[in-house]
């Protein structure tokens, strides 16, 4: 019996470190694939509208698409994973001065599982980051344009 736990727990930790491995691909410089100005789907919705970003991490790197993202307040970021483990991070020291930033979000870990913010920043330029990754190029900017 203490032979198979162990057979099974060397395949389980080798699936972790094969998951582990794909989901921190390395960055050729694809993170900025994405438009720049407005998200590339608005979809209408309530008051606003829902502006879809998709996170990767694939064979160009870990990326946010778009990670150029112009919004107006009322409006839906929907930030969808696509493939790997992500978060959305808004960093209060990546953004002085900014007040109502919203706390890190949980990871998001199955693919098509979604996190949406409601815009509700006053009009400026925002950096955020997906906290594995950031270090590998998964950054990006919200411009909250004023009304």
């Amino acid at each position: 019996m203490m032979y198979r736990m162990n057979r099974y727990g060397t395949v389980a930790l080798a699936l972790c470190v094969a998951l582990g491995a794909a989901a921190c691909g390395k960055d050729t410089g694809k993170a900025g694939s994405g438009a720049s100005g407005d998200a590339d789907e608005r979809h209408d919705g309530g008051a606003g509208h829902t502006i879809i970003v998709e996170a990767y991490s694939d064979s160009t790197g870990n990326y946010f698409k778009p990670n150029e993202i112009t919004a107006e307040t009322g409006d839906i970021i929907q930030f969808t994973l696509k493939v790997g483990v992500h978060n959305v991070h808004f960093l209060p020291d990546s953004n002085p001065g900014k007040s109502g930033l919203p706390p890190a979000s949980d990871m998001l870990q199955l693919p098509g599982q979604t996190y949406d913010l409601p815009v509700t920043f006053a009009p400026g330029r925002y950096y955020f980051q997906c906290d594995p990754h950031a270090l590998l190029g998964m950054k990006g900017h919200l411009t909250v344009k004023g009304t």
